[in-house]
């Protein structure tokens, strides 16, 4: 596992909170997970999520999750769970609008301790978030004690490749990312075992390429003017982050950095 010390949740907060997480959702769209729509069918058509199931979407964000799979895989509830006030009451709002305020609710509290009762839903879902949680342990503790027995557990998430990466380069990317560290594959798939879960996949989707390469073409040939207006037409901000969008994206090229796919049932 590489770490960057320092990284808490409140500089999450403030990334969901103020221009660096619109910069995201205007690059990424409203599900805000590379992959968007397809990721999201790919995971649920591989882990089995079925019409009538209750979910948890831990770091749900604004809920973008929840909605594809109530309206998508007529899921009869969804519980999600996210520690940015900004995002829970943008997707509270969000759900109202698209209809779908009463199959969907919010909890606004920390992934790792969410203080929900245990073994009350039928599956766990995560979706390129779990990469902010500092405790990772702790957060495949809590999605195991939240799922009933025989429950799943289906998350992607950004990861470590399989070409790693060294600490200089770990360093800079999450530092930028506010990242407090990155598991790879092996990481995650040894902590749903501790966790007395059997893991069907654990897989790199092979997706991250195409689509950073997509991001930063979005970035610098079509939505250069709406980046900008983000952050305040700041021509050296967003200089700097065109940077490190570079950056990730040779990281990615590089097979340093991927995102995984997971999908384990508990025992």
């Amino acid at each position: 596992m590489k770490r960057l010390p320092g990284i808490e949740v409140k500089d999450v907060q403030a990334v969901y909170s103020g221009p660096e997480g619109l910069l995201w959702e205007l690059l990424m769209g409203e599900q805000i997970h590379i992959g968007g729509l397809r990721s999201s069918m790919d995971l649920a058509n591989k882990a089995g999520i079925e019409a009538g199931m209750r979910g948890m979407d831990l770091c749900c964000c604004t809920g973008a999750g929840m909605r594809f799979l109530v309206r998508f895989r007529g899921v009869s509830h969804m519980q999600g769970v996210d520690a940015t006030s900004a995002m829970v009451e943008k997707g509270q709002r969000r759900c109202r609008e698209e209809g779908s305020a009463s199959r969907i609710e919010f909890t606004l509290a920390e992934a790792t301790k969410t203080g929900l009762p245990p073994g009350a839903a039928d599956f766990v879902w995560g979706e390129d978030a779990w990469c902010y949680v500092p405790d990772k342990a702790a957060l495949i503790a809590e999605a195991v004690r939240l799922v009933k027995p025989g429950g799943i557990i289906a998350f992607t998430d950004w990861i470590e490749g399989p070409a790693g990466m060294n600490d200089a380069q770990a360093e800079r990317f999450l530092r930028f990312m506010k990242f407090p560290n990155i598991l790879d594959l092996a990481g995650y798939r040894d902590l749903l075992v501790h966790n007395r879960c059997t893991v069907r996949v654990a897989e790199d989707t092979g997706r991250f390429v195409p689509y950073v390469d997509l991001y930063v073409n979005m970035a610098e040939m079509q939505l250069t003017y709406d980046a900008l207006r983000i952050i305040g037409f700041d021509a050296a901000v967003m200089e700097a982050i065109a940077g490190e969008l570079h950056f990730a994206r040779q990281l990615a090229h590089e097979g340093r950095i991927a995102q995984g796919m997971f999908i384990a049932r508990k025992q």
